[in-house]
């Protein structure tokens, strides 16, 4: 597509959407979002039962795993469905309001608004890099145990495909100098990549990631982080982290719909990553048979016509979360988190697999028991007290992993404990 098409289509869709879905990408959100009362603390049962009420599924559900699907607040989702219709009316694509959707991302994630693009989810940027980096046969990648199907299967395609050689180590869950360390050891002349989650998916250890980013750039190592679940649980800066790349997906812990993720690449390393796909909206052509020159920024790395309703309902749901509070949000999910600890330290024969360490723990807990196999724990608190957690069968962990998140109550959390206190003594 050319600039001046572009540009021709950024004046034709102006108003197309309407006033509530342009107040997004302003301060005032107040006739969009819900309102909240005044904060008082991390537990205050008046805050977080506000913020529980401006969702609307099912009230009997116990929800336990935005680590894997995150509820959509009910005012962002009706948003979504009108901006669809709207555009459906006008025979509009809506494309012509990415580039305010890049700006808002960007200062979410503290990058540059050239360095971020809009994929479907956290597995579509991790294929990005992975496929788009020059890696040569023997060229090794170094990521954890642990890393979830979307950030390990880019890379074993790529052994595969190129001979790419992966290498792996356990994740160190009672030191961050510790994962550093075993990162260390790893390292060899053919060392080219390394990726982390920077919060494990099976027990949500929190990789140091600032210190990996300067031991690869000492290394001249490309960095990557899968924050599929880390944005939207607490705040961060990747212009402080300093990774090469990062890729989330929208619909955990931000709570937006699904197919909404986002690939941040710096904008000095974009060059380094060739797009695997390309279309409309990756770069131009002056006439055909070519070349094709990608544009500048990380736009490159989108192609094609996209759901752009969904764009905004990403915005509301960063809206959402800046109007309850990013830290207040992160210190929540600590707190019930804490507050679930405590009580299952004191249930016999069940082991808690996430770290104690302050620093490498967040708003997740993996836990399991030799008296019941991790089928049977999921399945009592799902079928007797519709209580939805997330099974954890990777590496052979055995365990059910609990989510904490800005919905959650206090109450839940202690009905939870005695449901697996009541499961594991009966077993």
């Amino acid at each position: 597509m050319s600039l001046s098409r572009k540009s021709f289509l950024q004046r034709l869709g102006v108003g197309v959407v309407g006033l509530s879905a342009a107040r997004l990408f302003g301060a005032g959100t107040e006739s969009v979002l819900p309102q909240l009362p005044t904060f008082r603390d991390s537990l205050d049962p008046t805050y977080w039962g506000a913020v529980r009420d401006a969702y609307r599924f099912d009230p009997q559900l116990h929800y336990f795993n935005t680590g894997g699907l995150g509820p959509c607040v009910d005012n962002v989702r009706q948003l979504v469905d009108e901006i669809a219709a709207s555009l459906e009316h006008h025979v509009e694509t809506g494309h012509h309001h990415y580039e305010e959707v890049r700006k808002v991302m960007a200062g979410f994630l503290d990058c540059g608004a050239d360095e971020v693009a809009f994929v479907r989810n956290a597995t579509e940027g991790n294929g990005i890099i992975a496929g788009g980096l020059a890696l040569e046969r023997g060229d090794e990648v170094i990521f954890e145990s642990h890393a979830h199907p979307g950030g390990s299967f880019p890379w074993l395609l790529q052994a595969q495909r190129r001979g790419i050689a992966v290498r792996l180590f356990e994740p160190d869950p009672e030191s961050p100098q510790g994962n550093l360390e075993r990162i260390k050891e790893l390292i060899t002349p053919r060392t080219r990549v390394v990726q982390v989650s920077h919060v494990t998916a099976p027990t949500g250890i929190v990789m140091p990631v600032t210190a990996i980013a300067k031991l690869c750039a000492q290394h001249g190592m490309w960095f990557h982080i899968d924050g599929a679940q880390s944005a939207g649980m607490f705040p961060f800066s990747l212009r402080e982290i300093g990774c090469d790349s990062y890729a989330t997906s929208g619909h955990k812990w931000l709570g937006a719909p699904r197919e909404t993720g986002v690939l941040m690449v710096r904008r000095e390393k974009l060059d380094a990553v060739t797009p695997s796909l390309v279309g409309a909206y990756s770069g131009e052509v002056e006439s055909l048979p070519g070349p094709l020159e990608f544009f500048a920024g990380a736009g490159r790395y989108e192609y094609g016509t996209r759901d752009s309703a969904k764009a905004f309902g990403l915005i509301g749901a960063v809206r959402w979360q800046e109007q309850v509070g990013r830290h207040q949000i992160a210190e929540h999910g600590r707190s019930l988190t804490e507050r679930l600890r405590e009580a299952l330290s004191a249930v016999p024969d069940l082991e808690i697999l996430t770290p104690s360490h302050p620093q490498l723990r967040a708003s997740m807990l993996t836990v399991r028991s030799p008296r019941l196999s991790y089928r049977d724990l999921f399945g009592q608190l799902w079928g007797q007290h519709q209580m939805r957690c997330r099974p954890v069968s990777e590496q052979e962990l055995n365990a059910v992993r609990i989510s904490c998140h800005l919905f959650n109550r206090a109450d839940e959390i202690d009905q939870l404990a005695t449901a697996i206190d009541q499961a594991v003594r009966s077993a």
